[in-house]
């Protein structure tokens, strides 16, 4: 099988053109997220690392400008003007590739978990078979009552050894089949050339749709091959096609992840109420407790403990940090440090090695220098803060003047007292230090002390 991620002689086309009025939503459905990767993009990253570079994303043309702001430049862009069936969609963007003569893989934006192995099968499956000109992922023994059936001379399962004849849309099956059935996940391999003249006349259902399962029972009407490659896992055939069914498929990939990373050697204390997204990197021996939440690109270091009730967003984590009870959003933690609980890190915030964060601290816009300790109930917002301050209970940096914010300056060493207002633009210079309860409105030079409201300096 083809190495993953080496690049090989092959074209994809996704298939994202569809209205989604099922999910009944504003966002059009390639847009939903599942574990903080947008729908649109898993079948991206497949491709990708089954190294297909060059892909086509078929687009209505209501979603193809916010499918674009995903994707950007990484895929060429098809238009499929109206809705007008699979066999149209492929057809759209096969015009955005003349002349292939590649194999072309074929899948759809709402699959997401179909994994690169099976595509990478697939395609093996497809070189292997003579005078092959049609392959599909089938999925057998699966109930799949809204899905396309592949159909064989012994039509009866679990038998399935009869030729592949036809794919039958649930839509043109006489009654509904409750039953198990060997099940057309809708991931197809082509060959190019094939494809390009055949996709072109592919007849008009009764529905008045041009599906592409159609060409199955074209190329065996004309003494060609194809054939169905079972997928490996079941739940790789589910689609998304509602809300019930984007959390149901949110479920098979969250304990995907999490198998992965305690086979990757962190610990999870209770898997179940453990949410880590897809893009989420965790270092060797972390540990994560219950009720743990790792979402965006989140990155977390090695023999850390994170946990229990904490959530952290596109944040960078470093190693050994401890974070209990606590939330991080956009920000910056280096080794060493303990947070929690209760605690809440802003956007823009940077902790420094070896700080304490104690219960009840909340820091934004702000970096908190190496050693520096704030126990208890604390605000550093848009403050710069020296090494190894000692921060009071009750701290609180007044940002926020009605109109603009400003900044406060804590020089390392220094001292703030409980219950001290620090009243911003103001400086608290290296070794200062200031009493309980004080409201400091000007600056505190190096090494001198402010006690009262509003501050005084006391004498040398």
């Amino acid at each position: 099988m083809n190495a993953i991620n080496s690049e090989i002689d092959a074209v994809g086309i996704v298939l994202a053109a569809g209205r989604g009025s099922r999910m009944r939503s504003r966002v059009p459905k390639p847009l939903h997220t599942l574990a903080g990767r947008e729908l649109i993009r898993y079948p991206i990253a497949t491709l990708h690392e089954c190294g297909i570079r060059r892909v086509v994303v078929v687009s209505s043309p209501d979603n193809r400008d916010a499918i674009a702001g995903i994707l950007g430049d990484q895929v060429t862009y098809a238009i499929q003007t109206e809705p007008e069936g699979t066999a149209d969609a492929v057809e759209c963007g096969i015009r955005a590739l003349p002349g292939v003569s590649s194999l072309v893989v074929v899948l759809a934006a709402d699959t997401p978990l179909v994994r690169p192995e099976s595509i990478l099968g697939l395609m093996e499956s497809h070189r292997a078979g003579s005078k092959r000109r049609m392959t599909i992922l089938s999925a057998p023994g699966a109930f799949g009552p809204d899905l396309g059936h592949i159909k064989r001379t012994d039509r009866h399962y679990p038998g399935g050894l009869g030729d592949l004849v036809a794919i039958q849309e649930a839509a043109d099956r006489d009654e509904p089949d409750n039953g198990l059935a060997e099940v057309n996940t809708g991931v197809y391999c082509f060959d190019g050339s094939w494809l390009e003249k055949s996709v072109k006349m592919a007849p008009a259902s009764a529905s008045g749709e041009r599906y592409l399962t159609a060409l199955a029972s074209m190329a065996v009407d004309a003494g060609d091959a194809v054939e169905a490659a079972p997928i490996a896992l079941a739940d790789e055939a589910m689609g998304v096609n509602d809300r019930e069914q984007l959390a149901a498929a949110g479920a098979v990939i969250r304990d995907r992840i999490n198998r992965s990373w305690m086979s990757a050697g962190v610990t999870l204390v209770d898997p179940a109420t453990t949410y880590i997204d897809v893009d989420v990197a965790i270092g060797q021996d972390t540990v994560l407790q219950p009720n743990t939440m790792l979402t965006g690109g989140t990155k977390i270091g090695e023999e850390c403990e994170i946990g229990p009730n904490t959530g952290i967003r596109d944040s960078a984590i470093g190693d050994r940090c401890r974070i209990v009870a606590s939330t991080i959003e956009e920000a910056r933690v280096e080794d060493d440090v303990e947070i929690g609980p209760y605690s809440h890190l802003r956007p823009a915030a940077w902790i420094e090695a070896g700080v304490h964060l104690g219960n009840y601290v909340e820091v934004k816009n702000s970096r908190v220098g190496s050693g520096t300790a704030a126990g208890h109930f604390c605000y550093l917002g848009d403050a710069d803060i020296g090494a190894g301050v000692n921060i009071g209970a009750g701290t609180i940096t007044c940002n926020y003047d009605g109109v603009d914010k400003h900044q406060t300056v804590i020089g390392s060493s220094a001292f703030i007292g409980s219950d001290t207002m620090l009243i911003a633009p103001v400086t608290v210079g290296e070794g200062a230090a200031t009493g309980a309860g004080a409201v400091v409105t000007r600056d505190v030079p190096e090494g001198r002390r402010a006690v009262g409201v509003p501050a005084r300096l006391l004498p040398k």
